[in-house]
């Protein structure tokens, strides 16, 4: 046996009134600051990127015949023919024939809408 034990048992006190409480207020206060690290985490990073996301899938399904786009690799053109999931984009000088050319692209691979042109 140890001295220190040894002094434990012979003084015979027993555990002071309040610990049961200041063990739950213990684990609340090593448990509070992970919390607040996830609540920061899901309103600094996680909320805007849900946000971001329902508009760009907003402007993606708003799509229509003559809008000016930018896809994700850079490419500039107007939007020529819209089928299922395929936009079809037309490049090059778009007033001369001869120049112009048609692209297909995924509807998910238009970056952002430049301009929208009314018909």
């Amino acid at each position: 046996m140890n001295l220190f034990t040894t002094v434990a048992y012979a003084t015979g006190t027993a555990a002071p009134a309040g610990t049961e409480g200041s063990s739950v207020m213990s684990l609340a206060t090593s448990v509070l600051p992970l919390v607040i690290i996830i609540v920061l985490f899901y309103v600094m990073l996680i909320r805007p990127q849900r946000k971001k996301e329902k508009e760009t899938k907003a402007m993606i399904n708003a799509l229509k015949v003559g809008d000016k786009v930018v896809s994700i690799g850079g490419i500039c053109g107007k939007v020529s023919k819209i089928k299922d999931n395929y936009v079809f984009i037309e490049t090059g000088n778009i007033g001369t024939e001869s120049e112009k050319s048609v692209i297909k692209l995924e509807r998910d691979a238009i970056k952002n809408v430049e301009q929208k042109l009314s018909n």
